[in-house]
């Protein structure tokens, strides 16, 4: 069961929960911009503006990043794997290669063990949700 090779595609845009905090660094004159169109209603506040402006950044890539995704044989959206997913596999004696990119996770119930057991590596380009100690587990494994 080698998923990295597998041409999976879905769709997936998080909700309000299932996002990512990050931090930027912008100029006072930038600032001072989006501020400026917030004030003026063109967004409803600075994240507003900020999301915009990487999706229609995204959306000019977009062709690229499908490309660079098959290509490099990764999973566009969300990849779960369930505790019978990786006993599958161990049952098979199968290691999975885990590639994604958005959201790969796997379930709470799965032992450090069994993850151990059956997953060979995991890159993921987005984020990467499981329990502490399966990360733990796996630590030498994620790149």
């Amino acid at each position: 069961m080698d998923v990295s090779n597998t041409a999976q595609i879905a769709t997936f845009r998080p909700k309000g929960g299932e996002t990512e905090k990050i931090t930027i660094n912008l100029g006072p004159v930038d600032l001072g911009q989006i501020d400026l169109l917030v004030e003026e209603g063109f967004y409803s506040n600075r994240t507003d503006l900020i999301r915009t402006a990487i999706r229609n950044q995204l959306a000019v890539h977009a062709q690229a990043i499908q490309e660079t995704a098959t290509r490099r044989a990764l999973v566009l959206g969300l990849q779960h794997f369930s505790k019978q997913d990786l006993e599958s596999a161990l049952k098979a004696n199968e290691k999975l290669a885990i590639h994604v990119l958005g959201l790969a996770s796997i379930a709470s119930d799965v032992s450090p063990e069994l993850a151990a057991a059956t997953i060979e590596s995991v890159v993921v380009l987005g984020a990467f949700h499981a329990p502490a100690p399966v990360k733990e587990a796996l630590a030498g494994r994620i790149r």
